[in-house]
Parts: C-alpha cells; sequence; structure tokens
C-alpha cells in the first residue's frame, strides 16, 4: 500500500465502516426477531445492539498511534447498555469495569479464568480495521489490543484481528481502486488457531449456503463460528451491501453479528453510497455520546 492517510481521511473511512455496521447489525436484529422480505422492509427505527455501541466506543478512541485500551474499556464500561443483546459474560465484565475493576483483570478472570472465545472483539473491529487502511500489519495488531480489552482467549483475538484486517483490506482496496481478494490475505495475518483454519476453508466454499454449512453462521456466539462465514460473505459481495446483508440474513443464526461483521467490511470497500439510502435511514440514530467525542 503506497498511500498516506491523514487523520480526517482515517476518521471518515471507519464512519463510513461503522455505518455498514450499525445498518447490518439493525436490519439483523429485526432478521433474527422474524423472517423479513427485503422487497418490503419492516418500519423504522431498526434498534442497533451491543454490536453497534460497542463498536462506536471503539471509533470514540481511534487516533494517532496505539489504540488506548484504557479509554476503550472506560467507555465501555461507561456506555453499555445489557439491554442492547449482550451476553451474560459480557454484562458481568463490563459491569466490573464500570465498578473499577482493571480490564486486564477482568478480561481474564471471565469464563472461570479462560478468557472468552466469543465473537464480540469481532463484531466490533471493521471500523478500527478501516482506520488502519494503509497498512495490514498496523490493522492485525491494534485489531488485537482492541480485542483483549474484553477477550483474554487466543481464539477470541484472533477473530478481532482477522475482522480489522479485512476492513483494512476492503478500505484499501477502495483508495488504490482495486478489489482485494480478502481470504488468503486475512488469513496470513490471523493467529494460528479454529478462526485461520475456518478462514483458509472458506476459500474452497462457492455458495453461502455451503458457506453457513461448512463454516458455521454464529449461532454458537464464538469467533470460530462466526468470523469464516462474515469474512466469506464479504469477500463474495465486496461491492454489493444488501447482497451482503441478505446472505447473513438467509443463513440463520447470530444474524445480527454476522451481518455487522460483513457489512462493516463491505461499506469501507464501497463507502457511504453503497449502503440503501432508505436503509441507512431506518437506523436508530448513533448515540449522541459519539458525536460529541469526535466533536
Amino acid at each position: 500500500m503506497s498511500f498516506t492517510l491523514f487523520p480526517g481521511t482515517r476518521l471518515a473511512l471507519a464512519l463510513e465502516s461503522l455505518a455498514g455496521l450499525s445498518v447490518g447489525d439493525a436490519l439483523g436484529a429485526v432478521v433474527e426477531r422474524s423472517r423479513i422480505d427485503f422487497a418490503e422492509l419492516p418500519p423504522a427505527p431498526w434498534e442497533w445492539t451491543d454490536d453497534t455501541e460497542q463498536a462506536c466506543c471503539l471509533v470514540a478512541v481511534l487516533d494517532e498511534g496505539d489504540l488506548d485500551r484504557d479509554a476503550f474499556a472506560e467507555l465501555l464500561g461507561r456506555h453499555h447498555d445489557p439491554y442492547r443483546g449482550y451476553g451474560p459474560g459480557a454484562v458481568v465484565l463490563l459491569r466490573a469495569i464500570r465498578e473499577g475493576l482493571p480490564w486486564p483483570i477482568a478480561s481474564a478472570a471471565a469464563f472461570d479464568g479462560a478468557g472468552s472465545l466469543g465473537n464480540g472483539a469481532a463484531m466490533r473491529a471493521a471500523p478500527l480495521g478501516a482506520w488502519h487502511a494503509d497498512s495490514l500489519a498496523h490493522a492485525a495488531a491494534q485489531g488485537a489490543r482492541a480485542a483483549e480489552v474484553t477477550h483474554a482467549h487466543a481464539e477470541g483475538i484472533a477473530g478481532g484481528v482477522a475482522v480489522a484486517v479485512a476492513a483494512s483490506l476492503a478500505a484499501a482496496g477502495r483508495l488504490d481502486g482495486h478489489r482485494p481478494e480478502l481470504l488468503k490475505a486475512v488469513a496470513a495475518h490471523t493467529p494460528d488457531g479454529p478462526v485461520r483454519e475456518g478462514l483458509l476453508r472458506a476459500t474452497r466454499v462457492r455458495s453461502a449456503e455451503e458457506a453457513a454449512y461448512e463454516l458455521g453462521n454464529g449461532s454458537q456466539a464464538m469467533a470460530r463460528d462466526t468470523v469464516p462465514f462474515a469474512v466469506w460473505v464479504a469477500d463474495r459481495f465486496l461491492a454489493d451491501y444488501p447482497a451482503a446483508i441478505e446472505a447473513c440474513a438467509a443463513a440463520g443464526g447470530d444474524v445480527d453479528t454476522t451481518c455487522a461483521i460483513a457489512g462493516g467490511i463491505v461499506a469501507a470497500h464501497t463507502g457511504m453510497d453503497g449502503i440503501p439510502a432508505a436503509w441507512l435511514s431506518a437506523r436508530e440514530a448513533l448515540p449522541s455520546w459519539l458525536a460529541a467525542a469526535l466533536a
């Protein structure tokens, strides 16, 4: 990658990815409650879930240099709303951070000291990757740093790394005018383990139905059964945001999260123009504290 990004450009890329993530999350949450006809969309507003709330916390602290993990953890603890769809483990962890427990201790203590191998770090990571569109290495490193705030398990961290790298590639492809091939490149920057193995299996998948069957659809809420599928969808439909969201919806499972991940990656490549205007206007407004933090 041979281009230079200034802070304003980085933020614009991150916000476009956040828009794609949040619309996918909100529409995916509607689909989880009841199947819809995409030709006749449900009434607005579409409420976003914890995927978007955590991504907003991440975008609010993006800056030059290493991610400020203390500031990120503080925002997660302060702003998390348990009624936005957080899992029980995440609620306990973030409440502990809110009450003053240092995040390294809270993250390491999760799941009886094993750390979380869930998909939470992955579902919020795309805007971070878009911010680092000029360096896959930085996207991977910062993806790991962001994941570690809540996910001490190597598998949960790998999910965050993979999605950050995928969004970095997607945004870079938009900037240099080339359509990137995501799966092998993302696998090359993802630590060894089930997530990377799933990404490599995904290179042999030919249809969305096969992808859901072979890779998982997030129904286990783990990085291993969520990230390879969502990255496969983003790779297949990188220039077609609605098709990516519909593919995730058709697969079932943790639809809001697969839509959030794929939507964030694809929007990093298409920009705001790729997201249907009617979908964007139907999505619940993002929290007011985000705009205040970015002002």
